[in-house]
């Protein structure tokens, strides 16, 4: 039985309704069509025929050959032009078009048609010899490089040579004659490196360009954007074959690229860029540097009027700031593309607040329309606007922020140095599609070519990286890896600054300054708090950290970890004393000691936090963070030994290593921490429930008002344990509010962060007033992996063969260990119906994990503090998409 699935739709067929099979640029033409607006025939070859093909190895389903036979026998009748024919041949187009916008990452073939046959009558109908040969040659390197697989350097080594040889710079400077032998050149060129000549049927053409573009869907390029965008392969692209018109026909002809607002800030004002006599590739491609869109209006004033007009009338249409390819053809417009445009943090930001007031969307529709890991990017820093340095150069302002790093010349090293955390900055003559995996790690983007709308532009700002293009007189050597500025040449690991915002670059590491965040910001986060359900808190242990989340927004404290608090190494030799302890009385003179130091530090983040709930988790310290390296302090023994060191310094570094051997532990992340450490020494949560109780009852009289004290037992397993923990430390509570004649509320609650724990909740919310969970943990012990070892080693590669979707410790894995969440709080609950429950582990700033705790009816996340205005949009995205589904 033949599969009767339909693979191809016409142009008219179409609408945006039908995206996830048409793709955007096939939705998207056929809903411009639908409205009126003026776009060139086309039929679309769906994703579902990519899928398919993909699914068996390469080979199209049945039915497909046929079907995109008879679009096109349907296009060549509505044209009244037949692919191939001498007299009135039609010649198109075929582009990809992913669901979801992958500028760049897939491939495309122009002017496919055009032959030995037909290339007088292309330049008769045009009245234009020239152009009919330039297209000749452009359709020959495309199809040559995308179709047949020939390194690109053999035609552009040709056409630099043939330049070089006319004493020309640019493409346009050659002649109709200089183009045909070209033309010769590239054929015999094709021809040696297949070994043979190349098809010349435009069928059997078109039939290899639909399946090419098929196969760009699993380039390395795309599998890289796609992972960095978190867009599924098992979308695939659909395709466009479109009939050509053509912007290189002449100066009253022209292509271009326009945004309906400017994407790097989100004005609305015009903003794009077009070259007359090009097709549209050298635009996106940085080959030539546009010129602004507002100089069209001198040299096409009536296809400019009719562009601005289109603009307008898309944006309204589609509601939503649109990116749109345009081509003149003898000064007639067509639309070739739109889609929703790629934009800054900042541009996606005062976009939507600007449509809510403009009425075009709902504030809950701006909510859902601004990605949460855009408001990330607007906390990034910027230049200090009172550095006096002067920029070395100035290029075109392609996506602003500021960047700091060491220079890379070609994308692998800046991969590979990015990768490791060095900041990165990476100058190319031009960013092409196959730099994405370098650009995407790198602090920032230099190029030398290319305007505001090439490739560097486009993804710089789609991922937030500052990218300064066209900059002019650069010198780049990619062979040696150097770059020449205003004379003086810097290499690899030199450090420049960049200035995406004015296009400024500066020579060195300018200091950087916190970001200036606005009035648009405070709107989305403020729409945010009126739709959200879950609260928000941040993970904080210092007044600083806790001013700076009161700041952005946080609700309180979900997480502060004392054992951060001794790390400082004036601290350090107290905790080790009461660890090392060999009894009682010693330990309580270190904990003596200590008290002061933990009353100070939790007066300084109650003071930052007054009014609001703060969880202060009891001390969680692997040991082995506390203690000197065993194998350091055996060599420091036998170094005093060898040296004949005095015998009491001599006999305290035995003492010590005695101790460090006796508390070594193979697997201290497993071994005596958290409440175990608690259970053993009963006196360390005492003085740390006595430090916590005074600090309130201090900032209370001092301040007018304290914090709600929340107490967290780390670690528990066992209800036991809890309610051991819990005595001891109430007892300790009570005797300071007796001491003081005063009182104030407080709750004692645990953190579940043990597979045992989830699963028992039910008995242990028994001796809990709340529960928050330890995802961190949870993670490590539910899937049973060291969270360290396995980001070092193999967990890298499981992402990117897709054995795992994420990091389930960046994006929490809902199937595993949020079902352990899910049985807590459900057990949890059944126990204690309004138990609260929270989230303290990194997860609380994840959109997706925020997602899900939002569906399993946390209280609250709590995150990193710069991270608090993420959760917020996350959690008010969360509770919309729940009210749709």
């Amino acid at each position: 039985m033949t599969d009767q699935t339909k693979y191809v739709y016409d142009l008219a067929e179409g609408d945006m309704s039908m995206k996830p099979l048409l793709g955007g640029k096939g939705a998207g033409i056929a809903e411009m069509n639908k409205i009126g607006v003026p776009v060139p025939d086309a039929f679309t070859v769906t994703t579902e025929a990519c899928v398919a093909a993909m699914k068996n190895d390469g080979t199209w389903p049945d039915g497909l050959s046929d079907q995109i036979d008879g679009g096109l026998a349907r296009l060549e009748e509505r044209t009244g032009l037949q692919l191939g024919d001498a007299e009135n041949p039609l010649l198109v187009s075929v582009r990809s078009g992913a669901v979801q916008s992958m500028p760049g990452m897939m491939d495309t073939i122009l002017n496919l048609g055009i032959s030995d046959e037909t290339v007088e009558s292309v330049a008769k109908l045009a009245d234009n010899e020239r152009f009919a040969w330039d297209c000749y040659r452009r359709f020959i390197q495309m199809y040559g490089e995308v179709v047949e697989g020939i390194e690109p350097h053999v035609y552009e080594d040709a056409l630099t040579k043939l330049k070089d040889d006319k004493g020309v710079e640019q493409d346009t400077d050659l002649t109709a004659d200089d183009l045909k032998g070209l033309v010769a050149t590239f054929k015999q060129l094709s021809n040696e490196a297949l070994g043979g000549n190349w098809t010349t049927d435009p069928h059997e053409q078109l039939h290899r360009a639909v399946n090419a573009v098929f196969k760009s869907w699993l380039n390395p390029r795309a599998e890289v954007y796609r992972k960095s965008q978190g867009i599924s392969r098992d979308l695939g692209t659909a395709v466009n074959v479109q009939q050509m018109v053509f912007g290189n026909r002449g100066d009253t002809s022209a292509t271009g690229v326009c945004f309906s607002r400017n994407p790097s800030t989100g004005v609305k004002e015009l903003y794009g860029e077009f070259l007359t006599n090009a097709q549209g590739e050298d635009v996106v491609a940085g080959i030539r540097t546009p010129r602004p869109l507002a100089e069209m209006e001198e040299v096409l004033p009536e296809a400019f009027r009719e562009l601005l007009d289109t603009m307008a009338r898309l944006e309204e249409h589609n509601k939503d700031m649109q990116d749109m390819e345009f081509t003149i053809e003898d000064r007639k417009l067509y639309m070739l593309q739109t889609r929703n445009g790629k934009r800054t943090a900042a541009a996606a930001v005062k976009t939507a607040v600007d449509m809510v007031d403009e009425g075009l969307i709902t504030k809950e529709e701006a909510l859902l329309r601004v990605e949460p890991a855009q408001l990330d990017a607007l906390l990034h820093p910027g230049i200090d606007p009172n550095d006096a340095s002067e920029a070395i150069v100035k290029g075109l302002p392609a996506s602003p922020g500021a960047a700091v790093g060491a220079l890379s010349f070609n994308a692998d090293d800046a991969a590979e140095r990015g990768g490791q955390g060095e900041n990165v900055i990476l100058v190319r003559y031009e960013t092409t599609p196959d730099d994405i995996h370098g650009v995407m790690v790198s602090q920032g983007v230099l190029t030398a070519h290319g305007g505001m709308t090439s490739h560097a532009a486009v993804v710089a700002r789609g991922m937030g990286i500052t990218c300064v293009a066209g900059a002019p007189g650069i010198k780049i050597d990619p062979k040696a890896e150097t770059v020449t500025i205003n004379g003086k040449t810097y290499g690899t690991g030199d450090t420049l600054t960049l200035n995406g915002s004015t296009g400024d670059v500066f020579d060195g590491a300018l200091e950087l300054v916190p970001p200036d965040l606005n009035e648009d910001f405070e709107k989305i986060t403020t729409w945010a708090d009126e739709v959200r359900r879950l609260g928000v808190r941040a993970n904080a242990e210092n007044f600083e950290d806790a001013s700076k989340a009161r700041e952005l927004g946080a609700e309180g404290i979900g997480l502060a970890r004392t054992e951060h608090m001794f790390m400082a190494s004036d601290r350090l030799p107290a905790v080790r004393k009461m660890i090392l302890a060999e009894n009682e009385e010693q330990r309580a003179a270190a904990l003596e000691e200590i008290l002061p130091m933990q009353q100070k530090d939790f007066e300084a983040i109650f003071t930052a936090m007054k009014g609001l709930p703060v969880t202060v988790r009891l001390l969680d310290p692997p040991l082995h963070e506390f203690l000197p390296n065993l194998v350091d302090q055996s060599l420091l023994v036998q170094r005093l030994e060898i040296e004949g060191a005095p015998e009491d310094k001599l006999a305290k570094e035995r003492e010590t290593l005695a101790q460090v051997k006796k508390l070594h532990e193979q697997n201290p992340m497993l071994g005596t921490r958290g409440c175990r450490l608690a259970m053993l020494y009963p006196s360390i949560p005492e003085m740390q429930a006595r430090a916590i109780i005074k600090a309130a009852l201090a900032v209370q009289e001092r301040e007018g008002e304290t914090v709600g004290v929340e107490i967290m037992i780390p670690l528990v397993v066992i209800k036991k344990e809890l309610e051991v923990q819990r005595e001891i430390v109430t007892k300790a509570v009570e005797d300071e509010f007796e001491k003081a004649g005063k009182r104030l509320d407080y709750t004692i609650g645990t953190m579940i962060e043990i597979p045992r724990a989830a699963l028992t909740a039910d008995q242990i919310a028994e001796a809990a007033d709340f529960f928050s969970f330890g995802t961190n943990d949870l993670t490590q012990t539910g899937i049973g992996i060291s969270r360290d070892d396995a980001e070092s080693g193999f967990l890298g590669h499981y992402v990117a063969d897709e054995v795992m979707p994420k990091n389930p410790f960046e994006s929490i894995d809902v199937d595993g260990v949020g079902q352990l969440v899910r049985i807590g709080v459900e057990k949890g609950r059944a126990t204690k119906p309004n138990l609260k429950t929270g989230v303290c582990g990194e997860h609380g700033g994840d959109p997706a994990s925020i997602e899900f705790f939002n569906s399993v009816g946390l209280d609250y996340v709590s995150c990193s503090p710069f991270r608090v205005p993420i959760a917020r949009l996350s959690a008010a995205r969360a509770e919309l998409l729940s009210r749709k589904k």
